[in-house]
């Protein structure tokens, strides 16, 4: 049985940061899991860079379809979890089941990615104080403010957390978090 990794998003998520990490790790061989607020088919957005504007635009994404709610996910069945970003974090954070989810992979030092907006729910749990990270820029701030030190770098490691600023950066997230991955909780054929 392969090991399974958990996505934690909802409804504005940007497409790219949900898609982009379950398909390539599908491809290594996890059983990957996309938990939301609730089972339901969740919208996600489109996040570009276009001249003219000071800060990303945002069009309408793919659907996909949520396989379990917060509520329904038991932490201990996960070797992993991948927190996307988008405009979804912005709300999530507030979420007590999810909050319990994070919490549990922090508590335990499982491996933990978070791209772009996505560390707004990690700081929601007091989870990266003392840590290095990147997020998106405009995030530095925030992650200032939760403790972080602030890392304008494409994937930066700290332990088993790996973050990254966005998805043009999914390259280099992915190949580090795999590191990690392959260590603590390898695919056996």
């Amino acid at each position: 049985m392969a090991p399974k990794i958990l996505i934690v998003t909802g409804d504005a998520a940007e497409s790219l940061e949900v898609l982009y990490p379950y398909q390539r790790l599908r491809e290594e061989g996890y059983d990957v899991h996309i938990a939301a607020p609730t089972r339901k088919t969740l919208r996600f957005v489109v996040h570009d860079f276009e001249p003219g504007f000071d800060t990303y635009t945002e069009k309408p994404g793919y659907t996909w379809p949520a396989d379990l709610a917060f509520s329904e996910v038991d932490p201990g069945d996960y070797v992993a979890v991948v927190v996307p970003g988008g405009r979804a974090p912005e709300y999530l954070r507030n979420d007590p089941e999810l909050r319990k989810i994070l919490k549990a992979f922090f508590d335990s030092d499982r491996p933990v990615a978070q791209i772009c907006h996505g560390p707004l729910m990690t700081a929601a749990v007091g989870a990266l104080a003392g840590r290095h990270v990147t997020a998106y820029p405009a995030l530095e701030l925030d992650m200032q403010t939760a403790g972080a030190t602030f890392e304008d770098h494409e994937a930066v490691v700290d332990g088993v957390l790996v973050s990254s600023r966005a998805w043009p950066d999914h390259s280099a997230w992915m190949r580090e978090f795999l590191k990690i991955l392959r260590t603590k909780a390898p695919v056996t054929t």
